[in-house]
């Protein structure tokens, strides 16, 4: 019988000490996508892909459109990051097929479960455990959707003595947040020393470790990247950990490993990353804007037009990923080029 992570987390802590929130959140979710399926309906959650194939499509057309003004460039390689089923990466490579973009396929994937959903979708595609042996003989095409949300965070809270770091520690068996031992002011940025007690400041290293690796390739190879998650671009304090279980949020620490942890990514930390390494940051925008500028409201009338009796189901599809009040303004998507390709489509111009 399997020892549930709970168990493990709670014997741990009585025996060790609090763990860090970065700890914790990646346990989990390792745990968590290692042996299941958690996308659709008679999942935990459904991602952009899943909802609408015009997602996909419309991604496939931006990648179509950048390599086609950067020259045509060949080998090149289409990589996602996190692909889940394997739907995104199956739509967007038919629509960018009929522009002549036929590039090799990359999945970075460590699920053993979702590996075999994405072998029967995509039986030519290589399989990568990490960024480190994606190939080195072209311009990367990368998309990373809903990816960086589920990398772990690190959070930092204010206590009466100064800035803690806000760990994961035991009350009668449960487990609840507390406050660390040692000072971690020195961690804290300049501008957030004075906030008020109580506050929470939430830092990922592994997503800032995951944007210097991409972009340190779009430097020496060239190459696009689609960052598109929900998040913000202004710095904010506050907690962002969630779980969901079921499509309902849950109590983040009630049952580790059998719900899905998430954080907001914070986008304002990530474009000063790439840009560090000479890449071109193209702009962090919300995904309603975005769709609309590749044309979702076009694109969703042609497909209504062609199956009337699908045409309420596709027009909900499109106000899902473009409204305000759904996806459209939570999610946003940040677009990083090569020094040497041009402006993506979709993005204001960044001087």
């Amino acid at each position: 019988m399997t020892t549930s992570l709970l168990d493990t987390f709670v014997r741990l802590i009585a025996n060790t000490g609090p763990i860090s929130m970065a700890h914790y959140m990646a346990e989990s979710n390792a745990r968590y996508y290692a042996a299941q399926d958690p996308f659709g309906v008679a999942g935990d959650f459904i991602t952009a892909p899943e909802i609408s194939q015009m997602f996909g499509e419309l991604i496939g057309l931006y990648l179509a459109d950048i390599w086609i003004r950067a020259g045509r460039p060949e080998p090149v390689h289409y990589v996602e990051l996190g692909p889940g089923r394997g739907t995104l990466a199956r739509d967007a490579l038919r629509a960018a097929r009929r522009y002549g973009l036929v590039p090799r396929t990359h999945f970075v994937e460590t699920s053993t479960a979702l590996k075999a959903l994405q072998l029967d979708m995509h039986p030519d595609a290589r399989w990568h455990a990490d960024l480190s042996t994606l190939p080195v003989d072209g311009p990367l095409l990368i998309v990373a959707n809903e990816f960086l949300d589920a990398l772990p965070v690190r959070q930092m809270v204010k206590t009466a003595a100064g800035w803690r770091e806000r760990m994961v520690g035991l009350d009668d068996g449960r487990l609840v947040p507390v406050s660390g031992s040692a000072p971690m002011d020195a961690a804290v940025p300049a501008g957030r020393q004075e906030a008020p007690e109580g506050a929470i400041l939430e830092t990922s290293p592994a997503c800032a470790a995951v944007i210097y690796e991409v972009a340190g390739r779009l430097a020496a190879q060239g190459g696009t990247a689609l960052f598109i998650d929900y998040g913000h671009a202004e710095p904010r304090l506050g907690s962002s950990l969630q779980a969901v279980r079921a499509h309902r949020k849950v109590d983040v620490f009630a049952a580790p490993g059998e719900a899905d942890l998430t954080a907001h990514v914070d986008f304002s930390a990530l474009a000063p990353i790439a840009q560090s390494r000479e890449v071109r940051w193209l702009g962090t925008v919300e995904q309603g804007d975005w769709l609309r500028a590749l044309g979702i409201e076009a694109r969703a009338e042609a497909l209504a037009t062609f199956s009337p009796p699908h045409a309420q189901a596709i027009h909900a599809a499109r106000d899902r990923l473009i409204d305000e009040g759904q996806m459209g303004s939570l999610f946003k998507v940040m677009g990083l080029a090569g020094p040497t390709w041009p402006d993506g489509s979709g993005f204001q111009r960044i001087s």
